[in-house]
């Protein structure tokens, strides 16, 4: 796996990022760089922010401040929400989802044979083999996330966000989803920020580690923020309070 260089300019620099929803103040003050290549775990308490912050970087919300990418490639963003509005009434296999912008056809014409391998080897790679003909509407929730990572992933993205990837997953799936994510690491060329409250995942995979409660309240290496498996041994009883909250 490439090392950031301290030289290259990172991927993603946020500053003084301030958001407001309805005139309730959301973020303050953010800063955040994101190496690129690298892989940041965002973790905090529910509404502390942090799909707040992926929004913005995705051009979703206002927000004062400043977001400065330095791309390297394309600057595609892939993005894996936590949340997916899916109509139950329509009849959209796994298949033709995933086909919509990999062909020019339409879809009501048919799959081309290409476009269909292509597929097949997306749903092996996140461990849906054999779904191609599943109705979104019949998928769990972990399912569905993993058909909206192979969306994410195909074409690689420069930037790759991930709010709660490994929710809905058996210990097999997120396992996989980590070696996945490693794959991609190692190939270059993918940075990825992660919101997470699965401190033991984040531990394995991350970088760094950003406790977000409306501001940043600390960041490091995971083992220099994350408390140890043993409750109550921070130094920082504050932060242990706003991680307690996290998990």
């Amino acid at each position: 796996m490439s090392s950031p260089s301290a030289a290259t300019p990172p991927i993603l620099a946020i500053r003084k990022l301030g958001v407001r929803l309805d005139g309730v103040p959301i973020l303050r003050d953010i800063d955040l760089s994101l190496a690129a290549d690298s892989m940041c775990a965002l973790v905090g308490p529910n509404g502390g922010g942090k799909s707040t912050l992926l929004a913005a970087i995705l051009g979703q919300l206002s927000f004062t401040g400043s977001i400065e990418a330095s791309w390297r490639r394309d600057g595609r963003i892939g993005f894996v929400p936590q949340n997916f509005p899916l109509d139950r009434t329509l009849p959209l296999t796994v298949l033709d989802f995933l086909a919509l912008t990999r062909q020019r056809r339409p879809i009501a014409w048919g799959v081309e044979r290409g476009v269909r391998r292509r597929v097949e080897g997306l749903l092996e790679r996140v461990a849906l083999s054999g779904f191609e003909r599943r109705l979104l509407a019949e998928l769990s929730g972990g399912e569905l996330r993993r058909v909206l990572l192979a969306e994410a992933i195909d074409p690689a993205p420069e930037l790759l966000l991930l709010d709660e990837p490994g929710a809905g997953m058996d210990e097999e799936s997120a396992s996989r989803l980590e070696s996945m994510l490693a794959a991609l690491r190692s190939a270059g060329g993918t940075t990825i920020l992660m919101v997470s409250h699965d401190f033991a995942a984040v531990r394995r995979t991350a970088d760094r580690v950003v406790v977000l409660d409306r501001s940043v309240r600390r960041e490091g290496a995971p083992q220099e923020v994350l408390p140890p498996a043993e409750r109550g041994t921070n130094a920082d009883p504050g932060l242990q309070a706003v991680l307690e909250r996290s998990s």
